[in-house]
């Protein structure tokens, strides 16, 4: 293979060779003169022990990441499975803000974790298809899946507690509470909370066939609808229509179980020192998911900003003035 030779070098290999094979005795002066050269140039060469540039390139460039950083990344990428765009902005937000786009991109690659369709696939357990599916960007605020995620049982506690978790179809704005149980009491009282708490008036509800949502279903038919279940009641009153999945289908619900699925990896990464501290690891990753991710089915944008969006061409469907916090504030971080 021929050899690289800067375009301003004064050398080539064969005189570099010559250099280097020269004898103790025979001084840089003596040597620059042989060859036109500088002593600077001379003595260069005779250090090294081959004969062709090393790379111009800086030892470290000011868009790259550091190992601390790349983990960083990699963490968030396999835990919110962002797209590239979006993962992007959160780098630049949190991370780096000059770090370029081929840079994220070669990172990703080098951690095994660019092939973001591959990822999805894997933590759904589905095969690929080309089965075209229903795009939800054609919905307006107010069409909520509503489901509930078994919580891990914290020392000290008698049982497991149960996480219900509420996500707009439209927005992907998010609204979670950790219960004590999973009973229709329970469920009633998440939806009083979920309405109090939404900007936008509910319209309708997506749920499963749990007995904490509905006695609507029963696969056996060991149970017949009562019209009295406490959440169907409180839908009822408050003018939403209750939807329930088809059986043995909870893809229908599928929004929902993703981002419960996104739930189950803060789980398995995370140790908790106490039911607290669970709760309020759950209730930040809540705002920092509505407030500060953007996302590509919203056009790169954030669930609030979203929100806002909305607000701004349909004021009648909201019930309250939507606001954005602040970001995260990155200055009180100590550096050693």
């Amino acid at each position: 293979m021929a050899a690289t030779i800067h375009a301003n070098a004064r050398t080539t290999p064969k005189i570099r060779a010559e250099i280097q094979a020269a004898p103790p005795s025979v001084s840089n002066a003596a040597l620059a003169r042989r060859f036109g050269v500088t002593k600077a140039t001379v003595a260069k060469w005779r250090r090294r022990d081959q004969v062709h540039d090393g790379s111009h390139r800086p030892h470290r460039l000011n868009t790259t990441l550091t190992e601390a950083q790349e983990a960083v990344v990699v963490a968030v990428r396999e835990l919110l499975l962002l797209p590239l765009d979006d993962l992007l902005v959160v780098a630049w937000e949190f991370l780096n803000p000059n770090l370029s786009r081929s840079a994220l991109d070669r990172c990703l690659r080098r951690h095994g974790v660019n092939n973001l369709k591959a990822m999805l696939r894997e933590q759904e357990g589905e095969a690929a298809s080309d089965k075209p599916y229903k795009s939800f960007k054609d919905y307006e605020p107010g069409f909520v899946h509503v489901d509930i995620k078994y919580l891990p049982q914290m020392a000290g506690e008698s049982a497991r507690s149960y996480l219900f978790v509420a996500i707009d179809r439209a927005t992907r704005w998010v609204y979670l509470e950790i219960r004590k149980d999973k009973s229709a009491r329970s469920a009633r009282a998440f939806l009083n909370k979920l309405i109090q708490a939404a900007p936008f008036k509910i319209q309708k509800i997506l749920t499963d066939n749990d007995k904490a949502f509905t006695d609507r279903f029963s696969a056996a038919g060991e149970r017949k609808p009562t019209g009295t279940h406490p959440f169907d009641v409180l839908c009822q009153a408050h003018g939403i229509e209750h939807r329930l999945i088809k059986p043995r289908r909870p893809q229908t619900n599928g929004m929902v179980e993703r981002f419960n699925g996104r739930i189950a990896e803060i789980l398995q990464t995370t140790r908790f020192d106490s039911s607290k501290d669970l709760k309020q690891t759950l209730l930040n990753y809540r705002e920092v998911y509505n407030h500060h991710i953007p996302q590509r089915a919203l056009g790169h944008v954030t669930p609030i900003q979203a929100l806002k969006q909305w607000q701004q061409k349909r004021p009648e469907i909201f019930v309250k003035k939507v606001y954005n916090h602040a970001g995260l504030d990155v200055h009180m971080i100590p550096v050693d």
